[in-house]
C-alpha cells in the first residue's frame, strides 16, 4: 500500500520514496473532484454534514499527504524527490485555485450563510463559513472567466517560483565551501567548531578544515575569527548568494522580480491597489499606511538607542581593536568583544552549560508546570535517526498531541528554524484526532563524544519553536479549519512562540535547565547576572533591523513598482538610509536570499513578528505580575489563547487573557528601550 495514502496513523517515513508521490497525489486529486462535482450538484439545502464536513474531510486527506511530501523535501532534500514535489508542486496549487474559484461551492456557501441552517450552527462553524466565504473572494470566485483562467495561471506560477526561490537558496548555500590548511587562520574559534570543522573537510576527503555557509559554521567565524580575512571570505559569500555574483542558474534576480510582478497582478485582478493591501485582508491590521505608521513609530523610539550602539561599537574597535575602519564582516566579531569587555562572559562560556538533553527537559518542565501536562518519549518512525518522536498527555493520561524535533544542520534540509503539522485536531466518528507537529531547527549536532551545545540564541530558538508547536497541539477546537494555528491571523501566529521565549531569561527557570557539561553544575548566578545585563546589548540596533526587513517586505509590496525605474535594492537603500544606522555593502545581495517573504508565506507579512511581539511581551507582563511559573495564569492561556485557535479574532483571545487591549510598554521596557 501506498504509504501516503494511510491516514490510519502517524506518516510512515521509513516507507517513504519520492516514487509514492505522484500516484497518491493522482488519487487523492481524481477523488477530492469527483467529491466536489457530486456535493455541488447535489439540489439538498446545504449543511454541515451533508456539504461542508465531507469536503473538509477530503482536503484534509490530500493536504495531510501533501504535507509530508513538503516535509520530506524541507528536511531530506534530494534530487529525485525534489524533481517529484516541483512536478507534483503545479497540480496542488491548481487544485487549491480550482477550488477557491469554484462557482458551485461558493453558491452552495452563501446558500449556507443565508439559510436557516446557519443559526443552529456553533460560532466556531460559523466562524469558519464566514471565513470560507472571505477565501472564495480572495480566490477570485466572483472574477469573471477569462479573469479567473489569469489569476489561476498567476497562482499556479508563483507557486513554481516560490519553490524555485527556496531551491536556489538552498543550493547557493550548498555549493560554497572554503577550506582552511593553515592552523593560525583558526585562531578564535571554538574547539567544538574546530573540530566539526575538520570532520567535515574528512569526510570530502580532503586535509584541514571546511568551512560553509551553514549556521552552525558560519555564524562562529563571523563571531570569534581573529583572522580577518577568513571573516570576509565568509561575509561576502553569505551575502551574495543567490544573486548575480553566483552561478546564473541559482540566481534569484528574476525569480524576485517575477514574483512582485504576478503578485501586483494577482491583486489587481481582485480589486486591490498592491499585494500589501490583498495581503492584509485577513491580518489584525487594516491597511499598508498602519502598518508602515507602526513600524515607523518603533522606529522611531529605536533609532537612537541603535545610533548609541554603534557609537559605542565604533569607538571600542577604534579604541580597544585597532579597528579605524569597522568593515561588515568586522561588527560581528567585535560586538562579541564588546560584550565580553563588558558583561565578562562570551557565547561560548554560555553555552558549556546548556547541553542538549538538559535543555529540552528544562523546557519541557516549563511546559508541563504552566499547562498541567506530562511530556515523554514514545517511540516512532522517523526520517533520520537524529530525530525524537514526544508525547504530550494531561495530568489524567489522556493524550494531547505528538511532536517529532529534527534539531541538527544537515545539508539536505533547509536553512532556518521552523514548525510545521503533520495532523490537525478534529472530531472524526472514531472521536477525537489528536494533533502532530513537526519542530525543525539547524543547531550543531554532538561533537567528539559530547553531547550536543545550545548557545543561549539557540535555546530562544528552541522555545520559540515550540511555543509555535503548543499553538498546534493544546488547541481544544475540534473542527479542523480553525483547529490550531489553522484561521489564526498571521499577525498573530507569532504570539505564542514570541511568548516561550521570555521564560529563556528567568532563573527560576535556567537554573533546573543547566548543567555544565564537564563538571555537571548549574549556571551560576553570578554569570547568570551577567546574562541578563546584557540581554538588551545592542537591542536598539536588532530592533531597527528587524524594522529594516519589516518595511522593506511592506513597502516592496505596496509602494513598489515592479519593472518601474527604481529597482528592489534601490528600494532597500531608501529604507535603510530611513531606519538603519548599519548600512551594509553595495555588493550585499540580501533580497535574494530573503525567503521568509519570497518562498515562506511572509509576504507583506513580515511586520507580524513586531506586531505579534507587542501582544507577546504584554501577555507575558501578567505572568511578571503574578509569578513567571504561576498555574493559574498558565491555565488561563492555555485557555484563552492557545486552546482557541483561529475560533475566534485574535484580539478577542488576547482581551479574554489579558483583560484589556494590548499596550506597547512592556515591549519597550523588555527591550531596554526606555528613559533611564
Amino acid at each position: 500500500m501506498n504509504p501516503l495514502l494511510d491516514f490510519s496513523g502517524l506518516p510512515r517515513f521509513a516507507e517513504f520514496q519520492p516514487a509514492f508521490v505522484t500516484p497518491a497525489v493522482d488519487q487523492l486529486l481524481a477523488e477530492n473532484r469527483a467529491l466536489v462535482a457530486r456535493i455541488a450538484a447535489d439540489a439538498a439545502e446545504p449543511d454541515w454534514d451533508g456539504f461542508a464536513q465531507p469536503l473538509d474531510d477530503a482536503n484534509e486527506r490530500l493536504y495531510r499527504a501533501w504535507g509530508q511530501v513538503s516535509h520530506m523535501n524541507a528536511v531530506m532534500n534530494s534530487p529525485a524527490l525534489r524533481e517529484v514535489y516541483n512536478a507534483n508542486l503545479p497540480k496542488i496549487s491548481q487544485y487549491g485555485t480550482e477550488i477557491s474559484q469554484h462557482e458551485g461551492l461558493y453558491r452552495k456557501y452563501r446558500a449556507l450563510r443565508s439559510g436557516p441552517v446557519f443559526e443552529t450552527l456553533s460560532p466556531t462553524r460559523q466562524r469558519i463559513v464566514e471565513n470560507r466565504l472571505r477565501d472564495f473572494r480572495l480566490g477570485g470566485a466572483e472574477l469573471s472567466d477569462d479573469r479567473k483562467a489569469r489569476f489561476k495561471a498567476v497562482a499556479e506560477r508563483l507557486a513554481e517560483l516560490s519553490s524555485k526561490f527556496s531551491d536556489n537558496v538552498l543550493d547557493a548555500t550548498n555549493a560554497f565551501a572554503h577550506y582552511v590548511e593553515a592552523e593560525p587562520e583558526l585562531r578564535g574559534l571554538p574547539a567544538d567548531v574546530i573540530s566539526a570543522a575538520r570532520s567535515a573537510a574528512e569526510a570530502d576527503g580532503k586535509t584541514g578544515w571546511k568551512f560553509t555557509l551553514h549556521m552552525p559554521s558560519y555564524l562562529p567565524v563571523l563571531q570569534y575569527a581573529e583572522h580577518r580575512p577568513l571573516r570576509e571570505v565568509l561575509y561576502r559569500a553569505y551575502a551574495t548568494r543567490a544573486s548575480e555574483f553566483g552561478p546564473a542558474d541559482l540566481d534569484n534576480t528574476g525569480p524576485m522580480a517575477e514574483i512582485l510582478a504576478l503578485r501586483r497582478e494577482e491583486a489587481s485582478l481582485l480589486g486591490y491597489a498592491n499585494f500589501a493591501e490583498l495581503s492584509l485582508v485577513p491580518k489584525m491590521a487594516e491597511t499598508p499606511a498602519q502598518v508602515i505608521a507602526f513600524l515607523r513609530d518603533i522606529a522611531g523610539r529605536a533609532r537612537p538607542f541603535a545610533e548609541r550602539d554603534l557609537v559605542d561599537l565604533q569607538a571600542f574597535a577604534r579604541d580597544q581593536l585597532g579597528l579605524e575602519k569597522m568593515e561588515p564582516w568586522d561588527i560581528t566579531w567585535a560586538s562579541e568583544k564588546l560584550r565580553g569587555a563588558r558583561y565578562s562572559f562570551s557565547e561560548q562560556e554560555v553555552k558549556q552549560y546548556f547541553p542538549e538533553q538538559r535543555v529540552i527537559d528544562g523546557m519541557f518542565k516549563v511546559v508541563e508546570t504552566l499547562f498541567g501536562l506530562v511530556i515523554e518519549t514514545e517511540d516512532a518512525t522517523v526520517w533520520h535517526p537524529d530525530v525524537r518522536f514526544h508525547r504530550i498527555t494531561d495530568r489524567n493520561g489522556q493524550v494531547v498531541g505528538r511532536f517529532y524535533m529534527d534539531l541538527y544542520a544537515r545539508s539536505s534540509k533547509r536553512g532556518g528554524a521552523w514548525m510545521d503539522d503533520a495532523m490537525g485536531r478534529r472530531r472524526i466518528p472514531s472521536g477525537i484526532q489528536t494533533p502532530v507537529a513537526y519542530l525543525n531547527c539547524n543547531f550543531s549536532g554532538p561533537v567528539d563524544g559530547k553531547p550536543a551545545l545550545f548557545t543561549h540564541d539557540e535555546v530562544i530558538t528552541l522555545f520559540h519553536e515550540f511555543g509555535h508547536g503548543l499553538h498546534h497541539l493544546l488547541t481544544r477546537v475540534e473542527d479542523l479549519p480553525v483547529s490550531g494555528i489553522n484561521g489564526v491571523e498571521w499577525d498573530a501566529v507569532e504570539l505564542p512562540s514570541q511568548f516561550m521565549e521570555n521564560f529563556c531569561w528567568e532563573w527560576d527557570v535556567l537554573r533546573h535547565m543547566t548543567a555544565h557539561v564537564e563538571t555537571g553544575e548549574p549556571l551560576p548566578r553570578a554569570l547568570y547576572d551577567r546574562m541578563v545585563a546584557a540581554r538588551n546589548f545592542q537591542s536598539g540596533m536588532q530592533t531597527v533591523r528587524q524594522l529594516e526587513f519589516a518595511l522593506f517586505d511592506m513597502r516592496v509590496h505596496s509602494d513598489f513598482e515592479p519593472g518601474g525605474k527604481q529597482g528592489v535594492m534601490d528600494l532597500l537603500a531608501e529604507v535603510r538610509r530611513e531606519v538603519a544606522v548599519v548600512i551594509p555593502p553595495p555588493f550585499n545581495r540580501f533580497p535574494h536570499s530573503f525567503s521568509h517573504i519570497f518562498a515562506g508565506g511572509y509576504g507583506a507579512g513580515y511586520y507580524s513578528y513586531k506586531w505579534a511581539e507587542v501582544l507577546s511581551a504584554d501577555a507575558y507582563s501578567l505572568f511578571e505580575e503574578r509569578g513567571v511559573l504561576d498555574a493559574a495564569t498558565g491555565r488561563r492561556f492555555r485557555e484563552e489563547i492557545l486552546g482557541t485557535g483561529g475560533s475566534r479574532p485574535a484580539m478577542e483571545s488576547f482581551v479574554a487573557f489579558r483583560g484589556r487591549e494590548p499596550s506597547i510598554d512592556a515591549l519597550l521596557r523588555h527591550n531596554g528601550m526606555v528613559a533611564a
